[in-house]
C-alpha cells in the first residue's frame, strides 16, 4: 500500500501538468494589439496617391486591421468606375481593411441633370464595398452587418467585429450635420437612416454588455459632439437650424453611461494642425484623426485600454506633391 503522502504528491503533480500550460499561455482576449485609422486624406485633394500612401504606412506595423474613413473627395466623380478603382486599392491592403463611409463618397453626388442622386450612389457603394460578410484586404476578417437583419437589409455599411474583448463597429454618420437636408417635406434619407442607426447602436451595446466586453469603438465620418456640453450649441444660430447629430449623440451618451467598459468614438474631422489625441470624459472618449493615419494600441486588462501611438509617416512620394501643386 502506497504511503498517503506519495499519493498526494502524485496527484498534485498530475494537476500541475493539467493547469500549467493554460496558466502559462496568455488568453487570446488578453493579448494586446493595435489597429490603424486612415484619415480622409483625399477629402479636399483628389490625388489618390495620398490614399495609397496612407494605406501603405498604416500597414507597416502589422496592425490587426485598418479602418479607412472615406474613399473619395467631394469634387471627384461619383462614377462606378471610380468606386471600383478605389475598392481595388483598398482591397490591396496587406492587413484587413474596413471601410467607414464618408459623406463626400455619396452625399453630394448629382446626376447629369444636376439633381441629387445621393441615395442611388449610396446604394451602389453598398454593392461595391459591402457585398459580403468580410473585410477587404489580402487578409480578411469576418464582419456582421446590419443588413443581416431583414428590417434593415439596405444598411450594409454598418458592420461590427470583435477582437481582444472589444467590440468594433462602423456607423453611417456623415459630416456636415449628418447630411440633414433643409428642403421642405419629409427628409426621408436622413430619417430612415436615423431609425437604422438607433437600432444599430442599441444592438451593439446590448451585445457588448451581454458579453461583458471591456470596450466599444465606433468609427464614423462625422463628429457627433460627445465632448460638447449640451447647453452650448454645436451650430451657429441653433434656433433656426436642426442639429443632425442631436439624436445619436444623446443615445450614445446614455448607452455609454450604462456600459461598464470604455467607449471610444473615432472620426476624421480634426484640425490638421493639431496632434491627434484621445479626449476622455468618464468612460467616453473621442479621437479625431486629421493626419494621414494614426495607430491605436489596445491593451486588454488595463485601466486605460486604449493608447494612441501617433504614427509619423514617411514623406509621401515627391511626385504626389508635384501633382497636388500643379492642380488648379
Amino acid at each position: 500500500m502506497k504511503h498517503p503522502a506519495v499519493v498526494l504528491l502524485k496527484a498534485a503533480l498530475a494537476a500541475a501538468c493539467l493547469w500549467a500550460p493554460q496558466a502559462l499561455a496568455r488568453p487570446a482576449h488578453a493579448r494586446g494589439f493595435q489597429f490603424g485609422v486612415v484619415g480622409h486624406v483625399i477629402q479636399g485633394n483628389a490625388d489618390e496617391a495620398l490614399l495609397r500612401h496612407a494605406i501603405e504606412q498604416a500597414n507597416q506595423s502589422g496592425p490587426a486591421f485598418v479602418v479607412a474613413t472615406g474613399i473619395k473627395a467631394a469634387g471627384e466623380a461619383c462614377s462606378d468606375k471610380l468606386y471600383g478603382q478605389r475598392k481595388a486599392m483598398l482591397d490591396g491592403s496587406e492587413r484587413p481593411m474596413i471601410v467607414s463611409l464618408a459623406g463626400s463618397d455619396w452625399g453630394d453626388c448629382r446626376n447629369s441633370a444636376g439633381r441629387s442622386n445621393a441615395i442611388d450612389r449610396l446604394n451602389r457603394l453598398r454593392e461595391v464595398l459591402f457585398a459580403d460578410g468580410q473585410s477587404l484586404g489580402d487578409r480578411r476578417i469576418a464582419l456582421t452587418r446590419l443588413s443581416s437583419s431583414a428590417k434593415f437589409r439596405s444598411y450594409a455599411e454598418n458592420a461590427h467585429w470583435e477582437m481582444g474583448n472589444v467590440l468594433f463597429a462602423t456607423i453611417n454618420l456623415p459630416a456636415r450635420n449628418n447630411l440633414y437636408r433643409k428642403e421642405a417635406g419629409r427628409n426621408s434619407e436622413f430619417e430612415d437612416r436615423m431609425v437604422a442607426n438607433r437600432a444599430w447602436l442599441h444592438r451593439l451595446f446590448t451585445l457588448a454588455s451581454r458579453k461583458k466586453m471591456e470596450g466599444v469603438v465606433l468609427f464614423s465620418d462625422g463628429d457627433v459632439g460627445v465632448q460638447v456640453d449640451e447647453e452650448f450649441s454645436l451650430l451657429s444660430g441653433f434656433q433656426s437650424k436642426k442639429d443632425g447629430f442631436a439624436e445619436p449623440r444623446k443615445q450614445i451618451k446614455a448607452l455609454a453611461e450604462k456600459f461598464k467598459g470604455k467607449v471610444l468614438l473615432v472620426d476624421t474631422q480634426g484640425a490638421a494642425a493639431n496632434e491627434p489625441a484621445i479626449a476622455w470624459r468618464g468612460n467616453l472618449g473621442h479621437l479625431s484623426v486629421a493626419a494621414e493615419w494614426a495607430e491605436v494600441r489596445v491593451s486588454p486588462g488595463t485601466a486605460a485600454l486604449f493608447d494612441l501611438k501617433a504614427g509619423k509617416a514617411e514623406a509621401a512620394p515627391e511626385r504626389t506633391h508635384e501633382r497636388a501643386q500643379d492642380r488648379p
